[in-house]
């Protein structure tokens, strides 16, 4: 891909998606990136976001802003994470068409999907089933996120395409001790517990459940060239009413199995003991890649060489005092 002259905004450049993929795009040339901190433009602002659009004549957004946490942070605050999550996208969808955008990317979540549907989860598996509980209004304002860009483009002829990721981890991961999920906190539990020498590290659930996980990285470069595929290259992964593709590795492993391999890249070496007193969440969930391979894309990173990367990234904010 040669760099580019298109005026590019990515929305949510400060989270762990946005970052990855600013530093993608920026290591393919393009050199009219736009970002805007929360201070400057509160994308749950209607106006605020039609007055941007209208003033930048943007030409492709990257919608990967969005409010996100854990279990814990899902369970805590589920008014706040669908009213933010719909605002933001509602604001940002309708005011890049209002304003002419050729072409947007929006950022999901794998939790869209049914929590007992069928393993690998297919595309097409949207809307068949309940929602896992401990996310569901995060999952409903991820859903309504892909109606948006389906409905825009059956309505008004638009071009706005939807990736669905699976468990993401890497650089500029959030490790708050509550608000995390599960690679950034078992990072951190374990770095902290190695430090002060705790013989035993107890993880939430029973250990059973199977997550599949990617780099942020590698997301990333899946979602630039997703953004520039040619309509007709583009369809073969989706279509018009089916316009999201599943972005993962097609392989999961358990919480136990992933907790050890974690204590390995950060050197614990006590015991890892599980709480089955507290939620496990969905018991299984490991995406069907078929429509992405049918365009040619193929994550590239190890589970364990993503693990180091991520707590090399998390050792050294830690260092410099940028972990909470």
């Amino acid at each position: 891909m040669t760099s580019s002259s298109a005026k590019v905004f990515v929305a949510g450049h400060r989270g762990m998606v946005g970052r990855a993929i600013v530093l993608r795009l920026n290591e393919l040339g393009f050199r009219n990136v736009i970002t805007r901190t929360r201070s400057e433009l509160d994308l749950t602002d209607q106006r605020a976001v039609a007055a941007f659009f209208q003033a930048e004549a943007i030409d492709q957004v990257y919608l990967a802003a969005a409010k996100v946490g854990g279990i814990h942070a899902n369970n805590t605050y589920p008014a706040d994470f669908i009213y933010e999550n719909l605002m933001i996208e509602a604001n940002v969808i309708h005011q890049a068409y209002i304003a002419g955008v050729r072409r947007l990317l929006f950022l999901g979540s794998s939790c869209i999907y049914p929590k007992f549907a069928t393993q690998p989860i297919p595309e097409d598996a949207l809307l068949t089933g309940k929602l896992e509980a401990t996310n569901e209004p995060y999952a409903i304002s991820k859903i309504a996120g892909i109606k948006l860009c389906e409905s825009y483009n059956r309505q008004y002829g638009a071009d706005y395409r939807s990736v669905m990721p699976t468990n993401l981890y890497g650089p500029g991961d959030n490790y708050h001790p509550q608000n995390s999920h599960v690679v950034p906190a078992l990072i951190r539990r374990m770095h902290e517990a190695k430090l002060a020498g705790v013989e035993e590290v107890t993880v939430w659930g029973t250990g059973k459940p199977c997550r599949e996980l990617l780099y942020v990285e590698d997301l990333a470069d899946a979602a630039v060239r997703i953004m520039h595929f040619a309509r007709n290259v583009w369809e073969r992964g989706g279509g018009e009413m089916s316009s999201h593709v599943n972005i993962g590795t097609g392989v999961d492993l358990p919480i136990s199995e992933l907790a050890q391999l974690i204590a390995k890249v950060v050197g614990y070496r006590g015991v890892i003991a599980f709480d089955p007193t507290k939620p496990d969440g969905t018991p299984r969930k490991v995406l069907d890649v078929s429509r992405l391979h049918a365009l040619d894309i193929r994550p590239e990173t190890s589970l364990e060489d993503g693990l180091r990367l991520a707590y090399a990234d998390f050792y050294e904010r830690e260092m410099a005092g940028e972990v909470a």
